[in-house]
């Protein structure tokens, strides 16, 4: 049971078309349940969605690659929420498959799939950052190889905002969502 309920139907008015917002067109869902606790502060769910929409909407990185970080940054949070959303939407679209999915849940992400040497980069860059708030000269490297500088920026404020992300939904107890993929049992 969540620590703070996800609004549920009929909406407001205000708070239907916030969700909309929120939500990608056509989607036969409901809106996530995430983003019906936040609408119970709504300035706060309009300043997080600005970030969260251009980076999922606008960003500079390839699709796969925002999802791999997505996939390492929650599983190595065990935020099973969001990692469940990813793993059933998005990550299928920007071509990561099962294996690959699975393996961004491993203790060593990096060598547990065929990923590519970019990929390698990007999931080291992760698990560098999340062990100690940092990154090597030679992870930085390893990135630079790959990436501009607008993408490193958006790389390092995407790995971030999954971490919050994955805060949240922890922090809130979040129930999985009923579609969404399953975390897999440690």
């Amino acid at each position: 049971m969540p620590r703070i309920e996800p609004l549920t139907p009929p909406y407001p008015a205000d708070v239907d078309r916030a969700l909309r917002r929120w939500m990608p067109p056509d989607v036969p869902h409901e809106p996530l349940a995430l983003f019906r606790v936040l609408q119970r502060n709504p300035e706060l769910a309009s300043r997080m969605f600005a970030l969260g929409a251009g980076l999922l909407g606008h960003g500079l990185l390839p699709a796969i690659d925002r999802e791999i970080v997505i996939a390492r940054v929650t599983a190595r949070s065990t935020c099973a929420y969001e990692w469940g959303v990813h793993a059933a939407t998005l990550a299928p679209r920007a071509g990561l498959g099962p294996e690959q999915l699975q393996a961004t849940t491993r203790p060593d992400a990096a060598a547990s799939a065929p990923w590519s040497p970019r990929h390698t980069a990007l999931l080291r860059a992760v698990d560098e950052l999340d062990d100690t708030s940092q990154l090597t000269q030679s992870a930085w490297d390893a990135l630079r190889r790959y990436y501009d500088e607008a993408q490193l920026l958006e790389l390092l404020v995407l790995i971030g905002w999954y971490r919050t992300i994955s805060y949240l939904a922890n922090g809130l107890l979040l129930d999985e969502e009923p579609w969404g993929a399953r975390f897999p049992a440690g």
